[in-house]
């Protein structure tokens, strides 16, 4: 009898396959059949999932989607505005592995923005997603006035670091990249100062 497998958990071991094939070997290892030997297995492993190139592509955004939407559900039980956008902006950077692993993949597939419609489409859906999170959890520091300001200096601010923690991971370790998320806040428009323990 062949042995059950979750259709969900499989297609989310897909798309961690495809991510983590984006992030070693950039767009040119991302292929199905890459990604079949990847997992060890044949193609239809992939093609049963995702039939074609676009579809893994979808897939891994709807990962993405799925994994924000969990994290602004945790974040409703942090009930400090300040330590609730303090773990956004962690949650949002390259700390650990698995981070760097997601945001070199991103890297990837941006490069191949104007050449495929799907990775644009990807990119297009992405962007409000991350401008969402962000404006939720500075809305209550700053004035109405300054809150899409705020969103754009956090956006700039999170894209920019965590590029530098691409291109130079043994410069920006964990403990360098807090301490500047520490100097950041100082520069967003927040009523009051925020002080964070650690």
């Amino acid at each position: 009898m062949p042995k059950y497998v979750d259709p969900e958990q499989r297609s989310r071991e897909i798309v961690e396959a495809a991510v983590a094939a984006l992030s070693e070997g950039g767009f040119a290892k991302f292929t199905l059949r890459n990604l079949a030997q990847r997992m060890g297995g044949s193609m239809s492993l992939i093609t049963h999932y995702f039939p074609n190139r676009e579809a893994l592509i979808e897939g891994i955004l709807t990962a993405f989607e799925q994994d924000i939407a969990e994290f602004n559900e945790e974040m409703q039980s942090v009930g400090d505005p300040a330590e609730r956008l303090h773990r956004v902006v962690e949650w949002a950077l390259p700390l650990a592995e698995d981070g760097l692993i997601m945001e070199r993949a991103r890297i990837a597939l941006l490069a191949h923005r104007d050449a495929e419609p799907a990775i644009d489409a990807f990119f297009v859906r992405l962007e409000p997603l991350m401008r969402g999170v962000y404006r939720d959890h500075v809305a209550a520091l700053v004035d109405e006035a300054d809150l899409e300001f705020a969103v754009d200096l956090m956006r700039a601010w999170v894209n920019g670091l965590t590029l530098s923690a691409i291109e130079h991971p043994e410069i920006w370790t964990r403990e360098r990249q807090l301490r500047v998320v520490d100097a950041f806040f100082a520069t967003l428009p927040l009523r009051e100062p925020v002080t964070l323990v650690r």
